[in-house]
């Protein structure tokens, strides 16, 4: 868990124009005392490596709450494909809400078996924007899915307000590495993500 001094010295850095505070939370598979969830959720995303149980993204959860970032990280859910092809599905791109063009010429980031939900703990848009979101693979039961849920949210931006100048991204880790594939779309995104803010 982060402590308070850690809490206080990354805001008190946010407060600085033109900081950048990238939060990227893992998933957290099978949160639940309901064995048969658990296995619904482990059979959904099939990846024999993962527990029926595992929870990643504490250290960040409890930072993101001290900094009241209105987000949490839910569920590890398996992304759909195109139909008949090897390509995951592209996300869904809300660019009138990207000001700063993270997403431009970004179409998909890349595979992973158990990617996060990032539930909004909010309902003021404003201060948390829901950039994309990544189609599920509806061939496997999961509860977020039997709940109505066709798409999860993968990449959020908060900009800056208040006190805090910074930007705050949040992305899953599992982004950032070519480990799990790489695509001209994802270069795309780690350039866009590099020059934020550079010229505005």
């Amino acid at each position: 868990m982060s402590e308070q001094g850690e809490i206080d010295a990354i805001r008190t850095w946010l407060n600085r124009e033109g900081t950048c505070l990238l939060l990227a939370p893992h998933h957290d598979v099978g949160f639940t005392d309901d064995m048969k969830q658990r296995q619904m959720e482990y059979k959904h995303h099939g990846d024999e490596l993962v527990p029926r149980q595992q929870r990643f993204g504490q250290y960040t959860r409890s930072l993101m709450q001290g900094l009241g970032v209105p987000v949490l990280n839910q569920f590890g859910l398996r992304l759909a494909f195109v139909p008949g092809t090897d390509q995951i599905a592209p996300l869904t791109t809300n660019k009138d809400l990207d000001e700063l063009g993270l997403l431009n010429g970004v179409t998909t980031f890349n595979f992973h078996l158990h990617l996060p939900h990032y539930a909004l703990t909010t309902e003021d848009t404003n201060s948390v924007r829901v950039l994309a979101t990544q189609p599920i693979d509806l061939s496997r039961p999961h509860p977020f899915t039997a709940a109505g849920n066709r798409e999860f949210n993968s990449f959020l931006w908060i900009p800056p307000q208040g006190g805090r100048g910074g930007d705050i991204p949040l992305a899953d880790s599992t982004i950032f590495t070519t480990l799990f594939g790489g695509t001209d779309s994802l270069g795309h995104f780690w350039r866009n993500m590099a020059n934020l803010r550079v010229g505005v």
